[in-house]
């Protein structure tokens, strides 16, 4: 446990649980005592292929006393084998290299702007949802639909215009009444929101109105790719390329970077001098990458996230059965959430308490989003787990 006192230089923009980690070994973290947690939250959906992968530490290792950082003003050669895996793994054309899912969001927008631009929007106008998360820099906050993370930080950037998530006919009706919409951005399953899975033809309908319009398909993929949904990208499952995608959180395994990704005229819209990053895609990064790409794919993780996570959420329905005060067990591949009628916060200490790592989101949901490479073992530890910490919540305050 750490003395709260430590942290006291610190601004207080987390309320941190009483615990600090000192060592990781696949799906468990161990903290100064000793005691071992099971990580069912993955640095929030950041650890996919768990903690310590030796492919990973091997490839930071070797990175680190080769080259860490030259800046963008040279050639990277790394940044660009990552660019070509990347693109050929979406269906993109290009991509531009940061370090969060935030920076890659801003970049999307900016994006989405000069394609209004181009075609003589005054105001360049992104669809956005009800629930959504995007990040916590001005514009990606704005764009979020969440009031509470909003408040205090007005006034907001303008330029969107939000509708129900999962509703195509609410965009049908933007389109009809707003000439200046030039692009849609949403999440293929809303992470932050509660693990929130939209109908089947939701994204298949975005790209039909895109294509009718115009408008660029900006897919948020920043907690849903890499993997975690059962295909490398989310959307792919639903047979659908976007014009624009995002990627961060798991990319690296913990080494901060983010991606936005483009095809066709998107891809085409920065020019020097038009957007740029300090650190982003420096060969640390990008060797990190590289190498959870090759351990993704010589073991089929995100196929066998698919598989997993069907069977824990059949297993963590089964055990929830008739239990009162469950509304819902759902999610795509290893991003689940159970929905319950009431606030349940309270759930990720007591799960602390036993040795489980666990998120709460949207006040309601317990959201697991487990590495990649949980055992199946491991995966009904932490299934079983919760579902007796919901059981025994739930009953005590029947």
């Amino acid at each position: 446990m750490t003395d709260r006192n430590e942290d006291s230089a610190l601004m207080r923009t987390y309320a941190r649980l009483p615990v600090a980690f000192e060592r990781g070994e696949g799906v468990w973290l161990y903290d100064a005592e000793g005691r071992r947690y099971l990580d069912g939250i993955g640095g929030i959906g950041v650890c996919g292929l768990g903690h310590a992968h030796p492919a990973v530490a091997e490839a930071l290792c070797e990175q680190a006393r080769t080259l860490l950082h030259t800046s963008n003003l040279y050639r990277i050669p790394l940044q660009a084998r990552l660019a070509e895996r990347l693109t050929a793994l979406t269906g993109m054309d290009a991509a531009f290299f940061c370090n969060s899912g935030a920076e890659a969001n801003e970049a999307a927008i900016k994006l989405a702007r000069l394609h209004g631009r181009r075609r003589g929007v005054a105001v360049p106008t992104v669809v956005v949802t009800e629930g959504s998360f995007h990040g916590r820099t001005l514009a990606t906050l704005s764009a979020t639909g969440n009031r509470r993370v909003q408040a205090g930080f007005e006034p907001l950037v303008h330029g969107f215009v939000r509708v129900p998530y999962g509703d195509l006919e609410a965009v049908r009706t933007v389109a009809r009444n707003s000439p200046d919409v030039v692009a849609v951005l949403v999440e293929p399953v809303q992470g932050e929101g509660g693990v929130v899975v939209p109908p089947p033809d939701y994204l298949a309908g975005l790209r039909t109105l895109c294509d009718e319009h115009g408008w660029l398909l900006m897919l948020d993929e920043v907690q849903t790719g890499t993997g975690r949904c059962g295909a490398f990208l989310a959307c792919q499952a639903a047979g659908v390329t976007p014009d624009v995608v995002t990627l961060a959180k798991g990319l690296a395994n913990g080494v901060p970077i983010g991606a936005c990704l483009a095809r066709g005229e998107a891809a085409a819209l920065f020019a020097p001098g038009t957007h740029a990053s300090t650190f982003g895609g420096n060969p640390l990064a990008c060797r990190a990458a590289l190498a959870v790409l090759d351990v993704l794919e010589a073991e089929g993780l995100p196929a066998r996230a698919a598989h997993l996570g069907e069977w824990v959420r059949a297993r963590l329905r089964e055990a929830l059965a008739e239990v009162p005060g469950v509304r819902e067990v759902r999610g795509l591949g290893l991003m689940i959430g159970i929905e319950l009628d009431r606030p349940c916060g309270a759930l990720v200490g007591e799960a602390l308490d036993r040795g489980l790592l666990v998120n709460v989101t949207a006040e309601r949901v317990v959201r697991l989003l487990p590495p990649l490479v949980i055992a199946e073992s491991e995966a009904a530890t932490l299934a079983d787990g919760v579902a007796t910490l919901i059981r025994e919540f739930l009953a005590a305050a029947a």
